[in-house]
């Protein structure tokens, strides 16, 4: 899954920038789908080698890999938060299991982590504050806009991404 959503990253979102400050950064859903069992460790290393992939096709250096690996780290717990049933230890997230709000939600916190330390590292300092909110506002929605889009595609056409 991860390589699709590098291809469509660098191929088709890499380009998009709404109103100069939003772009869609669908690889974050790669960490979103990592199931409940997965441990700690795994999810940051994926994490880290999908950032520096990233960082490799738009030269920004470590700030994608840095990012993705702050979302891995904080992904199980977040996840902890928006689980309906605390016995299920194969959970998967997704958009049918946890919910259209609960999910929405769980991506939105996600997303916010990622996008306010991925702009306040490239920005690295706060002459242009206002440039930096709306960039982090407008990616935060159009990047959560785009992975529940993605995912009530795939739930209702039967298309299962979570399997890895």
């Amino acid at each position: 899954m991860a390589v699709v959503l590098i291809f469509i990253q660098v191929l088709l979102l890499g380009n998009i920038h709404i109103l100069g400050v939003a772009s869609p950064l669908l690889y974050i859903y790669f960490v979103v789908q990592t199931p409940r069992n997965t441990p700690r460790w795994l999810i940051m290393v994926s994490c880290f080698i999908l950032g520096i992939i990233i960082d490799i096709f738009f030269s920004t250096p470590g700030m994608a890999a840095a990012s993705m690996t702050l979302v891995g780290f904080v992904q199980p717990s977040v996840l902890e938060l928006y689980l309906h049933n605390a016995d299920d230890k194969n959970f998967c997230p997704g958009i049918h299991a946890m919910g259209t709000e609960k999910f929405t939600a769980y991506v939105l916190f996600l997303t916010i982590i990622y996008c306010a330390v991925f702009f306040t590292l490239e920005a690295f300092s706060i002459q242009h504050w206002g440039l930096w909110i709306f960039s982090i506002i407008g990616s935060t929605f159009a990047t959560v806009f785009s992975i529940v889009v993605l995912s009530i595609v795939f739930s209702t056409t039967g298309v299962l991404m979570s399997k890895r």
